[in-house]
């Protein structure tokens, strides 16, 4: 608990001095942001900075104002005080990453109204003045000690993990990509985006009257794409997963049919290894370290103990593309204890220990963990368990399809997060999206296909 106590107009004096040191982090930004409603890229966006003059994103003036207040309230003169006026002048910026000293000095007192006005500074670290001005306060005139009042947890939620997806996509190639029954405007929508940013050429196949009536409808512009006419989406799927076979493209991307339909199709082809083939969500969540793997949330419903193997090593490999070099997979249960009774925890010690004998390769596994001991340190630690995988996982292999897909969209729903979607164990990636997915999470998925596919067919290193 942090402890507040002001100080009386009577107990100060002309020359007394409050201030804070703060390194200026782009959360103090985003934050200011949304509760000023002030979205000025030159604020928010280093490149738009850039091409205004600015050596790095800026402070908004009035963020600087707002530290200035939170002295006054919370310093001196401290709680009870009352904001009479203010008068700042900015005289260069205050850049991210700048060490910001920031401090108010008594100037003069007028005790008739109990008004005392302060002289305001801001220095950066190399003792640059970014800001001056005046404040005016009415000043308590009765001592207040208290705990300081909770204002409610806020927290700062960015999305940045695809982003940093698509500009690997920079410098690959545009890869063909067969996209089965594009015949609504969310899947054609995507066909488009990822055509406009080079990720995919798409082959739209589907019936051409539709796919051109969806396009006339929504005024999606879909000159110069390849269309492969086939009356229904049964022939759709069947034709697309044909021009992948053949060569004639290497993704294949689901459109507006079933993923059941879709994947009959794959399952009836030489598409199929002998892997079992299972889906990934590659989650971009706010309130977690870094991106986070689930796994299978779409395709297996009930997997047996060898489907999980194969479950969990397509999981990893795809971690390994992604840059991620020894993944850390968390196998989950209801509880973190092995019990006869809970047949997902026999699971996961059955798979550990495959991991140990070389079954299971290219990762560190521990399971049974609960989803709170495994993305948790602290649940971790109050449990006494002692795991590198505990509180860190980069991957978290789900019991079965409802308990992956119940997760998955709560973790979208609930906790903000962004899910990209890809089907792996086939001889292609498998893009699978859904209509609820953002434009952000649709492009995703078709550039981690695009990572996987020229990991696929680039020569091994020598």
């Amino acid at each position: 608990m942090i402890t507040l106590q002001n100080r009386c107009f009577d107990e100060i004096e002309i020359g007394d001095y409050a201030g804070i040191q703060h390194t200026l982090a782009m959360r103090d930004i985003q934050l200011f942001a949304t509760v000023a409603g002030d979205f000025n890229p030159t604020h928010l966006e280093a490149a738009f900075a850039s091409n205004a003059g600015f050596s790095g994103a800026t402070a908004p003036g009035m963020w600087l104002g707002a530290q200035v207040s939170g002295i006054l309230g919370s310093q001196l003169p401290g709680p009870g005080t009352v904001y009479a006026g203010q008068s700042l002048q900015f005289h260069t910026a205050a850049i991210l990453g700048d060490t910001l000293e920031i401090s108010i000095t008594v100037r003069e007192k007028f005790p008739e109204d109990h008004i005392i006005s302060f002289d305001c500074l801001c220095l950066n670290q190399h003792g640059q003045t970014i800001m001056t001005g005046v404040a005016k306060v009415v000043a308590p005139t009765e001592k207040i000690t208290l705990v300081r009042p909770d204002a409610g947890l806020v927290s700062v939620q960015t999305h940045n993990a695809f982003e940093l997806l698509l500009e690997r996509c920079d410098k690959l190639p545009t890869f063909s990509a067969a996209i089965a029954h594009p015949c609504d405007e969310s899947s054609l929508k995507v066909a488009i985006d990822a055509a406009a940013q080079g990720l995919l050429q798409p082959i739209l196949v589907g019936p051409k009257n539709k796919i051109l009536a969806v396009a006339e409808q929504y005024g999606l512009n879909i000159a110069g794409l390849r269309i492969e006419d086939v009356p229904h989406s049964h022939a759709a799927a069947s034709r697309a997963v044909e021009l992948v076979t053949s060569g004639e493209a290497l993704i294949l991307m689901k459109g507006s049919l079933h993923t059941d339909e879709l994947m009959s199709a794959v399952v009836k082809s030489s598409l199929r290894t002998e892997r079992r083939i299972s889906h990934v969500f590659i989650m971009d969540v706010p309130t977690y370290h870094k991106t986070l793997l689930v796994t299978d949330a779409a395709i297996n419903i009930y997997p047996d103990l060898l489907d999980k193997l194969d479950i969990c090593q397509n999981a990893i490999d795809l971690a390994h593309v992604l840059g991620i070099a020894k993944p850390k997979v968390a196998i989950l249960s209801a509880v973190e204890t092995i019990n006869p009774k809970i047949l997902s925890t026999l699971d996961a010690a059955s798979l550990c220990k495959m991991s140990d004998r070389g079954q299971i390769t290219g990762a560190t596994l521990d399971g049974p963990l609960a989803l709170d001991n495994a993305i948790s340190f602290e649940s971790a630690r109050i449990k006494k368990i002692e795991s590198i995988v505990a509180g860190d996982a980069d991957i978290l292999l789900v019991p079965d399809l409802e308990a992956g897909n119940i997760l998955a969209k709560q973790l979208t729903f609930m906790s903000n997060a962004d899910a990209a979607g890809i089907v792996l164990g086939a001889r292609v990636p498998i893009i699978l999206t859904s209509r609820a997915d953002n434009d952000r999470t649709k492009l995703a998925s078709c550039a981690i296909a695009c990572i996987i596919t020229n990991a696929h067919n680039s020569p091994p290193p020598c």
